[in-house]
């Protein structure tokens, strides 16, 4: 238990230094500034891994799966790729909710790191509802394994003429019927007071519709990792990790999106990967370093294959 207050307290004031020190004033983050907290919270994720090492060598916090220190950050690192990897569907996403509602490149981080805020409350009882119903049911593995896999069939097969419209999704259309709603920018503010109405901004209804996307989402990657490991801190920790990386990797990445076409398929194939291990879980048990090789591959060969396409395409 102390483990968990130790890290939920040092999340937490990271999260109040980053809001009231490194961005108190609302600016554009630039590629560079994105690319060096990008680098930042990847090395603290590694680095991390060796403090996994640590807590699971001298029994500071509960270890039910008797994992040996090595196995313990070797899941860790699995699971925080698994969330890195999923995250980038994320990215897409929010560069499309952020354009739809005109939201200011210098308000885009204050959206996002409310963002986060609600992730880390809906991610940890998801992870907490997903590990109770493993323990308790056996065969919640069979169901968690056939959906990655239905999602990975899913995003095969998709139209990719289907583009998601956030004005005309299921959240705005019925968050305008609850509460009033203004198209104008006030700051950096949620809400302003129109002729004694107290209105929601574009940057509240942004921030909804990303949280509840980010709720559908966490139903893939929730799963996932749970098809690493049960074991609540490993689950928690790489899931938060990639969840405070995310925002950076936005920034970072929102001017290349179209460089990274190619990467969905590393998506489906990790899924896939993912959705066998926890079907055949009772059977047969995948050695860790075959889950991390793997996907570490797929996300290598994505990435090459599409920073070469898009080298081929611009040379034509």
């Amino acid at each position: 238990m102390l483990v968990w207050t130790l890290f939920i307290s040092a999340i937490l004031l990271f999260l109040a230094l980053d809001l009231g020190v490194f961005n108190k004033t609302p600016h554009i983050i630039k590629s560079k500034e994105a690319g060096i907290w990008t680098g930042i919270w990847v090395t603290l994720s590694f680095l991390f891994s060796g403090l996994i090492y640590w807590l699971y060598q001298n029994n500071h916090i509960d270890n039910p799966e008797n994992y040996t220190p090595a196995i313990a950050s070797m899941k860790f690192i699995t699971g925080y790729l698994i969330e890195l990897s999923l995250s980038v569907d994320n990215i897409f996403v929010i560069a499309v909710i952020f354009t739809s509602f005109k939201i200011p490149q210098k308000y885009q981080h204050r959206v996002l790191f409310w963002g986060i805020i609600g992730a880390l409350v809906f991610r940890g009882l998801m992870i907490f509802l997903g590990v109770k119903l493993i323990q308790e049911f056996s065969w919640m593995t069979y169901v968690f394994g056939g959906f990655l896999l239905f999602t990975a069939a899913k995003m095969l097969f998709k139209n990719d003429e289907e583009q998601f419209n956030p004005k005309k999704s299921f959240v705005y259309r019925n968050l305008r019927k609850v509460m009033p709603i203004t198209m104008h920018m006030d700051g950096e503010h949620f809400f302003v007071r129109r002729r004694h109405i107290l209105a929601a901004t574009p940057l509240f209804v942004a921030l909804v519709v990303i949280e509840l996307m980010d709720i559908l989402f966490a139903l893939d990657s929730v799963p996932a990792i749970l098809a690493i490991t049960p074991d609540p801190f490993l689950v928690f920790s790489s899931n938060i990790f990639a969840i405070l990386g995310l925002r950076s990797m936005y920034f970072f990445l929102s001017h290349m999106l179209d460089k990274f076409a190619h990467l969905e398929y590393s998506l489906i194939a990790i899924l896939t990967f993912v959705g066998v291990k926890m079907l055949f879980v009772h059977h047969y048990k995948f050695p860790e370093w075959v889950s991390l090789g793997f996907i570490a591959l797929a996300l290598a060969v994505g990435i090459i294959v599409s920073l070469r396409s898009k080298t081929v395409g611009q040379e034509e």
